[in-house]
């Protein structure tokens, strides 16, 4: 226990040593939100990597990895997909057009690309925005008490209490440019306990183990890349699985790193950074659930009973039978890297749809930045305190939960509303402001239809759970985008 304190407090350190050194580059408005437009390519492909990944890749998708087996690998198929086509066709576009808007914020952007004086789709994007972050973050402080509990031996809401100070701390300090500086510290943190681990428990192994074979015996369907529960369902499985790279294709908390880059020189050299991260540590986590299949369970075993509800517990694990104490000691710091790199970028980004957005840009529009710098801050503490009595709630009135798809919800919810207005607004020129308004509004309920309406039902809802909700409300925001275009076209006059 003494080695992961000591982890944790060198851990927490570094964190507010870069807190403290970025906060010496707030000087405006602009530094806060998108560090000036001055950060350079591996800060923000590792940024943009560690904070689109959060807790779920260490806790949920290792989990993943370990009950769901080789078909967990199409989440990995999907996410590097969704990675590549979004640094490759539609970054330095995005870039751009919000440079050439002058766009601190993704509501900033909508506004400026669509050319609206109404304000309406600037609050409406910053409302659903807000919403959305809210739930995710709740979900990632959830995933911090569930990584103390399991790690560290804490009870729970102190564990995620302590993990909710510490990230509050640094943003604080030093707005978004110690949320980037920290990213890159924790997504190398990140991918190095990520990659490495999977070889160590493979060299440790017995010679004459077949891990295949092992895993078949134990149960087929772990072996089986579709899934092994018949066709349809099968197709549901590797559809909810694949289509979670969906929401690399727009997502604002991803897409203001774009904003804050140099320029797009950086984007080109930043690409191949962002999708060999994602390959290597998403390959990594599946397969450190499969090893943890191997290792813990035995035929006709529940995983559940070994692993926890969701299998929360498989790095934990591992850490504590294939490393000495003082490396297993870091995955706490790891684990903690994932998830706080998520809960920094979002809620400076939500704090931004807030202030700027909301009361700035629709109701004070005389308000000087500096004040604006100061009302962010609060405003932050207070997103984070709704967000932290969300998951002291979900803890407690579901504590069966399943952590990879609880993140998802939260994940799905901002991709579907904003990933199609983003991909329809940088590649058709006739996508109007009704069609993004439609695009928004489509993607925030169907979210809701398909995850609190249709997953219940009998018959067809384990289809629409295996499936999952950003898939198909992701599709419905495209059509309703397009069709509400048509109807209430651009007015060229």
């Amino acid at each position: 226990m003494l080695a992961k304190i000591i982890a944790l407090a060198v851990y927490v350190f570094v964190l507010f040593l870069i807190g403290i050194v970025a906060s010496k580059r707030v000087k405006n408005i602009s530094d806060y939100y998108v560090g000036g437009k001055k950060i350079g390519y591996w800060a923000v492909a590792f940024s943009a990597r560690a904070t689109g990944e959060s807790g779920w890749l260490l806790i949920g998708l290792t989990g993943m990895g370990a009950l769901a087996g080789v078909s967990a690998y199409w989440v990995v198929l999907g996410e590097v997909f969704g990675v590549a086509v979004s640094w490759i066709y539609m970054a330095k576009r995005f870039k751009r057009q919000s440079d050439q808007y002058k766009s601190l914020t993704i509501p900033d952007y909508l506004e400026s690309h669509f050319k609206t004086n109404t304000r309406f789709l600037r609050g409406l994007a910053a409302s659903i925005l807000s919403v959305f972050v809210v739930i995710y973050v709740s979900t990632q402080i959830d995933a911090t008490g569930i990584a103390f509990e399991s790690m560290m031996g804490m009870n729970y809401y102190s564990g995620a209490l302590l993990g909710f100070f510490i990230v509050l701390a640094y943003i604080f300090i030093g707005g978004f440019v110690a949320v980037v500086w920290s990213d890159l510290f924790q997504g190398f943190l990140m991918f190095l306990g990520l990659v490495l681990l999977p070889i160590v428990v493979y060299y440790n192994l017995d010679d004459n183990l077949d891990i295949i074979n092992t895993l078949h015996a134990i149960d087929p369907r772990l072996t089986n890349v579709w899934g092994g529960e018949g066709f349809w369902l099968n197709l549901a499985t590797i559809l909810g699985f694949s289509m979670i790279g969906l929401g690399f294709l727009g997502s604002p908390q991803v897409y203001v790193r774009f904003m804050s880059i140099k320029n797009e020189q950086e984007i080109v050299k930043g690409k191949w950074v962002a999708i060999f991260y994602t390959l290597f540590t998403d390959a990594a986590a599946v397969t450190i659930g499969l090893l943890a299949r191997v290792v813990f369970t035995k035929t006709g075993q529940d995983p559940e009973v070994i692993f926890g509800t969701g299998a929360t517990d498989v790095l934990h694990l591992v850490t504590t039978e294939f490393l000495p104490l003082s490396i297993a000691a870091i995955y706490v710091a790891i684990v903690l890297s994932a998830i706080m790199s998520t809960i920094d970028s979002l809620l400076v980004m939500a704090s931004s749809a807030v202030t700027r957005d909301f009361y700035q840009k629709i109701f004070n529009p005389t308000l000087s930045d500096d004040k604006l710098t100061k009302i962010s801050r609060y405003v932050t503490l207070s997103m984070a305190i709704i967000s932290l009595f969300l998951a002291f709630s979900m803890a407690y009135f579901s504590p069966d939960r399943q952590v990879f798809w609880v993140m998802i919800f939260g994940w799905s919810g901002i991709a579907a509303c904003f990933c199609p207005v983003i991909i329809l607004s940088l590649f058709w020129k006739n996508y109007s402001e009704a069609g993004a308004i439609a695009s928004i509004i489509s993607g925030f309920f169907s979210v809701s239809f398909f995850k609190f309406v249709l997953q219940p039902m009998d018959g067809i809802g384990v289809y629409i759970e295996r499936l999952d909700v950003l898939a198909p409300s992701f599709a419905i925001a495209l059509c309703c985008g397009w069709a509400f275009s048509k109807i209430y076209p651009i007015n060229k006059n």
